[in-house]
């Protein structure tokens, strides 16, 4: 679908402060794997501000930078036909949830990928309401890279959370379990929330998930995240080198939103609840574990053993539904 789907589709990235070199190093990744050019100039690429305007834009930022690269090529990798805007908030704080807003309304985003997290906190739920709701965008959520507990907004019940996994073997067949490169350090965020109730479509999983989590799970679904097997990334921006090797749910997070754009019904989507009632059209990652799942901060509950953490037949919170296997669940 990749070949053929995406033309007329929008990919909303939304990150914080500028990354100067932004279309220049979009242009050196697409021409190095084969795919067409994608500028402004051209109408493919687009850069603004947090409101909307292509100036002034925020001050540069290195690693952010360089988080802006990894996502404009990891959308361009999933979605090439996809029209791309970068969407670059003043700061990490407030700016990132206006820019939601912007991406959704001004930007006309067919879906929004954020590869960014923090804790949950009171008052999230409204937050939820005015910044994260925008029926017929999804939006894909990282659940974060220091293993249990993940964060907000992955855990809002208006996104996609997205976990990561880890691949080995190869190169004709892979196993995929949870990624955790360094237990209880590095590895895809889960959690069963604190603040925000359970939606229907997780509420159906059954007593068995119930029983232990009676609130927001996530993830709801995931994508490779281990560094170990990390991406190809080309970032020059304030100093970086070039071609670079990067990592974490910031790798899976975009490649699910690219997933989304490839998709016939994107403008049908209000939440995640279309990927549980298609579980049969992904891979269900059985394995591996992002523990200790040991009470921590306001989670007080130990979740050691439990899906919220260890991988199993059918959903578990580090990986959700499972990996995409083609665009049927989305």
């Amino acid at each position: 679908p990749s070949s053929t789907n995406g033309v007329g589709k929008t990919i909303a990235i939304v990150d914080a402060f500028d990354d100067p070199t932004a279309e220049t190093d979009l242009a050196v990744y697409r021409l190095a794997f084969g795919l067409s050019a994608c500028t402004t100039a051209n109408g493919c690429f687009l850069k603004v501000n947090q409101n909307g305007n292509t100036s002034p834009l925020p001050a540069g930022n290195e690693g952010w930078a360089e988080e802006e690269s990894l996502d404009l090529d990891m959308a361009s990798a999933i979605c090439p036909n996809c029209n791309i805007v970068l969407v670059e908030a003043s700061n990490n704080g407030g700016g990132l949830y206006t820019a939601e807003n912007t991406a959704a309304g001004l930007c006309a985003a067919s879906v929004i990928s954020n590869s960014w997290a923090g804790g949950e906190y009171n008052g999230e739920t409204s937050d939820d309401l005015t910044y994260f709701h925008h029926p017929g965008v999804p939006m894909t959520f990282a659940s974060g890279d220091g293993d249990y507990p993940g964060g907000y907004p992955a855990a809002g019940k208006y996104v996609t959370a997205v976990g990561g996994t880890r691949l080995t073997g190869g190169p004709v067949i892979w196993t995929e379990s949870v990624w955790n490169t360094i237990p209880g350090a590095e590895g895809t965020g889960s959690l069963c929330s604190f603040y925000e109730s359970q939606a229907a479509w997780q509420t159906a999983l059954g007593s068995s998930y119930t029983s232990i989590c009676s609130m927001r799970i996530e993830n709801d679904v995931a994508a490779v995240a281990d560094p170990g097997t990390g991406v190809a990334v080309y970032d020059t921006a304030l100093g970086d080198p070039g071609w670079e090797v990067f990592g974490g749910t910031s790798v899976a997070t975009p490649i699910i939103a690219g997933v989304y754009a490839l998709a016939p019904n994107t403008g049908s989507i209000n939440d995640a609840s279309y990927l549980y009632s298609h579980m049969s059209s992904f891979n269900d990652v059985t394995s591996g574990n992002n523990g200790p799942c040991t009470p921590t901060g306001i989670y007080t509950t130990d979740f050691t053993g439990t899906f919220i953490c260890d991988a199993g037949a059918g959903f578990d919170g580090p990986t959700g539904v499972g990996t995409p296997n083609g665009i049927g669940g989305f």
